[in-house]
C-alpha cells in the first residue's frame, strides 16, 4: 500500500518496528527497572517512588494476588486516581498475569457495578475517598476481595498521616462508607512481601487490559488489549520520540488520569522505558496546585486535553514558570484548537503538537513529528508499523486528499472486544483493518486531518459519552417522555452535552432533571443544556434524527 508519510518521517524514526524485542508489558518494567534502579520513576504529593522501590512493592502487590488465590487470566479492577498506588497496583496485576480493569472514580455506582459485572473481576483495589460508591455497586459484581487505599497511605507515615486527617476532617472528602471485609492497600503489600512472588510466564498474547470504551449503542464494551499490543505501542511510540528525548534524562508531568488509555500508555509505559521521572498529578482540576508542582520539577514533556492547556493558559501564575526545560507538548483525546496552540507556544516557546488514537489501538495510531514548528492542524503521520487508509462506505480505499473513514491496522491493534463477537465484528474490515468511526482525509506529505466523527459520540474533555447513555438516563425520570442527546461546541471541554426533552409532566423543570442525571451519571456526562421541545425528529422507522438536531442547534 501507498505511505507517503514515511518520506515525512523524522531522521532517525524507522518505518517498522520489531515487536519480539520488548514483547510484554512484564519484560517492559524488569528492564526499565534494572537499568534505572535507583532513578527516581514517579513522584507524587511530595514523595518519590525509584525504580528499584517500584519493583520491590509490584512483586508484593503480585504475590499478595497470589496468596488469595487470584489465577493468571482473572481480572482485577483499579479504581484510583494518580496517586503512587496506581502503577504499584498496576504493575503487580500484569506480573501476577492478571488482566487489568481501570475503572473511572467518577463513576456512579450504576455504572461501576456495570462494568465489573461485564469483566467478571473478582478483586478491585480502590480509594477510600470512592469507597461509598463501591460499597453500594458491589451487590451486583462478582468481586469476591477489596483494597482501599487513601491518599497518604504511601507518601510516608508522617507526611501520609497530615495527608489524610485533612481530607478527612478538615476537607471532608471521604464519605461515610463500610466494607468490613476489605484489606488496606498497605497491608496486601506486608502480607505480599511476607509470602514471596512466583514469577509467571507472560506472553505477547495474554491480555492485560479490559480498557472499557463504547460505541453509538452507548452500551460499555471491554476492548481487549494484550500484552503485545500495548508493548508494541509503546515500542512505536519510543521509536517516534528518541530523536528528541533521551534515556534517563527526561521528566513528564501527568495530569490526564492513569485509567485512560492515552494516559496509560504515553504517560505510564513509554516514560517507564525511557527511564523518566513521572510526576503523577491527583486532580487535573487543581490547576492551583498543579501549577505549583510543576513550579518545583524540570517538566520536559507534558501530554494533555486541549481543556487542560487552555486552563493552564488561564491561570495567572502559569505564564511565569521556567518553561527552558520543556521538549515537547503533546495533545490528544480531542482536537487541540488553533487558538490554545498559537498562545501554548507564545507563552512556553514550544509548540503545542497532535496525537490521534482510540482506546482500539492501545491508543496511538498519528503523531505530529517533533521537530514540527509550529501547530499545523493535523493528527499528525502514522507511526511506525502502522497501515492507514481512508475508505468510502462501501468499504473502498480513497485516493489522496479525499474525505472518508479512517482505518487502521498494526500491532496495536486490539484482539476484539470483550465477549461480544458480534461488536467486534461490525468494527473490522474482513482485511483486518479496524474502522475507526471518524473522516478524515490524507494529504500529499502523509500527513492526516480529521474532519468529523461518523459516530454520534460526544467528546466531553477527551472523555467519550455516548448519548443513548445520556438519553436512557434521562427517561428513567418520570416525567420524561422522549430524549435525544448531542454534543455542542464548548469553549471548556471541547463538547458539551445538550439534552433535548419531550416532556410527560409539564411541571418538570432543569434543574429538577439535571438533579435526577447527577445520581446516575457521571459528572463528566451530565447535559450542560437541556432544551424542552413539543416532540423529537425521527425516522421513518421511528429513529431520532441526531443530525436535525445538530442542525438546530445554532
Amino acid at each position: 500500500m501507498e505511505k507517503p508519510w514515511l518520506k515525512r518521517y523524522p531522521p532517525g524514526v524507522p518505518e517498522e518496528i520489531d515487536p519480539a524485542a520488548l514483547p510484554t508489558l512484564v519484560a517492559l518494567l524488569e528492564q526499565a527497572c534494572a537499568r534505572h534502579a535507583d532513578r527516581i520513576a514517579f513522584f507524587s504529593l511530595g514523595a518519590a517512588l525509584t525504580y528499584r522501590e517500584l519493583e520491590r512493592q509490584s512483586a508484593a502487590f503480585a504475590a499478595w494476588l497470589q496468596s488469595i488465590g487470584v489465577a493468571k487470566g482473572d481480572r482485577v479492577a483499579l479504581m484510583l486516581p494518580n496517586l503512587l498506588q496506581f502503577p504499584v497496583a498496576l504493575l503487580g496485576i500484569l506480573r501476577a498475569g492478571c488482566v487489568a480493569v481501570p475503572c473511572n472514580p467518577l463513576y456512579t455506582p450504576r455504572e461501576l457495578a456495570q462494568q465489573l459485572a461485564d469483566a467478571h473481576a473478582t478483586v478491585i483495589v480502590a480509594l477510600e475517598n470512592f469507597a461509598h460508591t463501591l460499597e453500594a455497586a458491589l451487590p451486583q459484581t462478582t468481586i469476591r476481595h477489596v483494597v482501599i487505599t487513601s491518599v497518604g497511605e504511601l507518601l510516608g507515615p508522617l507526611k501520609g498521616r497530615a495527608v489524610d486527617f485533612v481530607l478527612r476532617h478538615v476537607k471532608k472528602s471521604v464519605p461515610a462508607w463500610r466494607l468490613p471485609a476489605a484489606i488496606r492497600f498497605s497491608a496486601a503489600l506486608a502480607a505480599g512481601r511476607r509470602r514471596g512472588f512466583h514469577p509467571v510466564e507472560v506472553v505477547a498474547d495474554d491480555l492485560a487490559f479490559l480498557q472499557y470504551t463504547g460505541g453509538t449503542t452507548g452500551v460499555a464494551k471491554g476492548a481487549m488489549l494484550t500484552h503485545g499490543n500495548v508493548a508494541a505501542n509503546v515500542a512505536q511510540a519510543h521509536a517516534w520520540v528518541s530523536g528528541m528525548l533521551h534515556e534517563g534524562e527526561e521528566l513528564v508531568l501527568t495530569a490526564l488520569p492513569l485509567y485512560h488509555i492515552f494516559a496509560l500508555t504515553a504517560n505510564l509505559f513509554t516514560f517507564l522505558r525511557l527511564g523518566a521521572r513521572n510526576l503523577l498529578i491527583a486532580n487535573a482540576r487543581d490547576i492551583a496546585s498543579l501549577v505549583k508542582a510543576w513550579r518545583k520539577h524540570p517538566v520536559t514533556v507534558i501530554t494533555g486535553v486541549n481543556t487542560l492547556f487552555n486552563a493552564l493558559l488561564e491561570h495567572p501564575a502559569f505564564a511565569r514558570l521556567d518553561f527552558a526545560p520543556l521538549k515537547v507538548s503533546l495533545g490528544g483525546g480531542m482536537a487541540v484548537h488553533s487558538a490554545v496552540a498559537a498562545r501554548w507556544k507564545a507563552v512556553t516557546g514550544v509548540p503545542l503538537l497532535q496525537a490521534y488514537g482510540l482506546t482500539e489501538a492501545s491508543p496511538a495510531v498519528t503523531v505530529d513529528p517533533l521537530d514540527l514548528p509550529e501547530f499545523n492542524g493535523s493528527i499528525g503521520l502514522p507511526l511506525p508499523s502502522t497501515e492507514l487508509v481512508i475508505r468510502d462506505d462501501a468499504g473502498r480505499n480513497l485516493p489522496l486528499g479525499q474525505i472518508g473513514e479512517l482505518c487502521v491496522r498494526g500491532p496495536q491493534v486490539m484482539r476484539g472486544y470483550w465477549q461480544r463477537p458480534d461488536e467486534t465484528a461490525l468494527v473490522f474490515h474482513a482485511d483486518g483493518f479496524l474502522r475507526t468511526g471518524d473522516l478524515g482525509y490524507i494529504d500529499a506529505e502523509g500527513f492526516v486531518y480529521l474532519v468529523d466523527r461518523k459516530k454520534d459520540v460526544i467528546l466531553v474533555s477527551g472523555f467519550n459519552v455516548y448519548p443513548n447513555e445520556v438519553e436512557e438516563a434521562a427517561m428513567l425520570h418520570p416525567g420524561v417522555r422522549e430524549a435525544a442527546a448531542i454534543g455542542v461546541p464548548d469553549a471548556r471541554s471541547g463538547e458539551a452535552v445538550k439534552l433535548f426533552v419531550v416532556r410527560k409532566d409539564m411541571s418538570l423543570d432543569a434543574a429538577a432533571l439535571l438533579t435526577h442525571c447527577r445520581t446516575v451519571l457521571a459528572p463528566y456526562k451530565v447535559p450542560r443544556y437541556v432544551e424542552f421541545c413539543d416532540s423529537l425528529p425521527h425516522t421513518a422507522v421511528g429513529k431520532v434524527l441526531r443530525r436535525a438536531l445538530r442542525e438546530h442547534r445554532s
